[in-house]
């Protein structure tokens, strides 16, 4: 099977491409805008005749499209999420090679939802930021495109190479910080959001099932399991054997103690760990942890479809996610 990535160096894109790779019947090419790609290609400014004359070349049955943007203005957003995939399916529809389209969606697509609620692919969209809303055209796009195409609405990634500016990212960071200056206390704000976390190696097997698949339509990507900021930063003290206290600025007083477990109840359920406060020992270290996605205080994935149409459940728990997100922070000079 000749599958075409876009995006191979990107966050999720790495990961894509080593499962991709790992399966021998799949002939791999990678389309990019680096130097290591296979072929150099903006989807951003090149033009769709451009990219079908290279389709017609290729001749993928597949093609993944983990390429886009998280941050910037609405513009850049715009330009690298829905242009460039707007350029994707008119160069399908007008090559003769008939590929399958895998297009990476985010759970930012459907906005913010009611607390304990999990949300199903048929719920109505209602983007709470331009990254949203352009993730959410995007898809759009791909589902009136008349081809044979599945989007993948992904949660919330976690695991090895998390962004350093993302939340999870950015707490990390933090600790390190704090433990290499040896602060007995670390100041957090902005955790009270939840949020379903999913490992990225769980989301490079959804591609690759996805990819094998005759599934069309929104898929959505995730733990099925919403949890507290607050309750991550806990594990990820633990898991880095920080032994100061946590202590949340605009949360319940006193110090984070953890509560959560594995993303799906099953018996790998993470033990509470406990932070012992060294009073005075250190001067305090804060940091924000922000979630601006746009999705409010909550997000829960359902995750039936997935099961049912892909035969995919995550596999990888959140404690070992962190672990190799600290694992990088820890190695930064």
């Amino acid at each position: 099977m000749r599958v075409l990535l876009i995006g191979a160096n990107g966050y999720l894109g790495r990961f894509v491409a080593d499962r991709l790779l790992a399966d021998p019947a799949v002939q791999l090419t990678a389309l990019g805008r680096g130097d290591d790609a296979d072929v150099r290609f903006d989807l951003a400014s090149g033009s769709p005749g451009a990219l079908t004359r290279f389709l017609d070349a290729v001749h993928p049955g597949v093609v993944v499209n983990c390429a886009g943007a998280t941050r910037g203005g609405a513009r850049e957003l715009t330009r690298h999420n829905t242009v460039a995939v707007a350029t994707v399916c008119e160069a399908l529809r007008r090559s003769g090679c008939g590929a399958r389209l895998v297009q990476i969606g985010c759970g930012a697509e459907y906005g913010p939802s009611q607390p304990g609620s999990s949300t199903a692919e048929d719920a109505v969209p209602r983007p709470g930021g331009p990254y949203g809303v352009s993730k959410l055209a995007a898809t759009e796009l791909v589902l009136g495109s008349g081809l044979d195409a599945v989007v993948l609405r992904v949660f919330s990634p976690a695991g090895p190479g998390t962004p350093a500016g993302s939340p999870l990212g950015r707490l990390a960071e933090a600790m390190r910080r704090a433990m290499q200056s040896g602060d007995g206390e670390l100041k957090l704000t902005g955790l009270g959001a939840q949020r379903d976390f999913v490992d990225v190696r769980d989301v490079a097997r959804a591609v690759h099932a996805a990819s094998l698949s005759a599934a069309q339509g929104v898929i959505n990507i995730g733990s099925g399991r919403a949890v507290r900021l607050r309750d991550a930063a806990a594990i990820l003290a633990r898991v880095a054997g920080y032994g100061g206290a946590l202590h949340e600025l605009d949360g319940p007083p006193g110090p984070l103690r953890p509560s959560i477990g594995h993303p799906r109840a099953d018996s790998d359920h993470v033990t509470h760990a406990a932070h012992a406060s060294h009073a005075g020992a250190h001067a305090a270290h804060t940091a924000p942890v922000a979630y601006p996605d746009g999705c409010g205080s909550w997000q829960q994935a359902d995750v039936r479809t997935a099961r049912d149409r892909l035969g995919w459940r995550p596999r990888i728990n959140l404690e070992e996610s962190l672990g190799d997100i600290w694992m990088e922070a820890a190695c930064r000079i």
